[in-house]
């Protein structure tokens, strides 16, 4: 208290100086019309830019979330094409009860949404780390999807973690097919161009051109019909000449990978272990 008391008496004309500098500017501003004016409009514009600065930064802590909703709201959309597709198609011609079925199942998913852990590019073999386990319901053969289009397949998994097989990998085959002639292939990465890969094994009488939009088949318990994946680049023949392959520019850039979801299928235990039922008998 003393020492206050000292720091006070020192300094009293100082603090004297401040309020009567500031009793003079408010006379100045409430009297003369001329400078309120001028000081609201300051303080106003001033008021502005802290405003709009708080509200980026805001906006910067937030954009996780609407990254997230934006993702949902696009595989939902890809969703809702797919069906309006087959929707149509149904009206065009009379479907059996098994292609009924089957787009029943393909179209029952669930949507998990995750973070991008760790990510890598520039290797043979790439693989990501989500922040999603067991503990989630998140087991592998689980396909792995972004708002612009596949990201890939479950590896393995930890309780909390999880590993995916990226389509920037050697190893990683999916399903794919061109959305208007309806030719499927198998889509894989030769390394290189992080943004480009191959569809093998389309036939050689299919019609297609450049520009045409490559997505998943739903040939598979992995990825439902319909996900974009990106558009032919480059019209190229087969090694042994009996098909083409296609240069595909993928829709998703994997080095700016931050926001994922899982597509948890709700029959998709069910349809692998019918899969490798058929594969145990086709082995005898």
């Amino acid at each position: 208290m003393r020492a206050l008391l000292d720091f006070l008496t020192r300094y009293h004309h100082w603090f004297l100086l401040i309020v009567l500098e500031g009793l003079s500017l408010g006379l100045l501003f409430q009297f003369n019309h001329y400078h309120n004016s001028v000081w609201m409009t300051t303080a106003n514009t001033v008021v502005a830019h802290v405003a709009a600065w708080e509200e980026g930064v805001l906006r910067y802590w937030h954009l996780g979330q609407t990254n997230e909703d934006l993702m949902r709201r696009n595989l939902m959309l890809e969703q809702k094409n797919e069906r309006l597709t087959r929707y149509i198609a149904t009206l065009t011609h009379d479907s059996t009860w098994t292609e009924r079925r089957q787009a029943d199942l393909l179209s029952d998913v669930t949507l998990l949404p995750a973070k991008v852990v760790t990510n890598s590019v520039l290797r043979r073999d790439n693989f990501i780390t989500i922040n999603r386990g067991e503990a989630d319901g998140v087991k592998p053969e689980m396909g792995v999807v972004c708002g612009t289009g596949i990201v890939g397949i479950i590896y393995m998994t930890s309780k909390h973690f999880a590993i995916v097989q990226p389509l920037l990998n050697s190893r990683s085959r999916i399903s794919c097919r061109l959305r208007d002639s309806q030719y499927f292939g198998y889509l894989k990465w030769e390394g290189g161009n992080p943004l480009y890969a191959i569809l093998d094994d389309i036939p050689r009488h299919a019609r297609f051109k450049e520009g045409d939009i490559v997505e998943t088949s739903g040939y598979s318990s992995v990825f439902p019909s319909g996900i974009f994946v990106g558009k032919v680049s480059k019209i190229e023949n087969s090694d042994d000449g009996l098909s083409y392959k296609l240069r595909v520019h993928l829709s998703t850039d994997f080095s700016r990978l931050q926001a994922v979801c899982v597509v948890q299928q709700h029959f998709q235990s069910e349809i692998h272990a019918l899969e490798q039922q058929a594969d145990s008998l086709a082995q005898q």
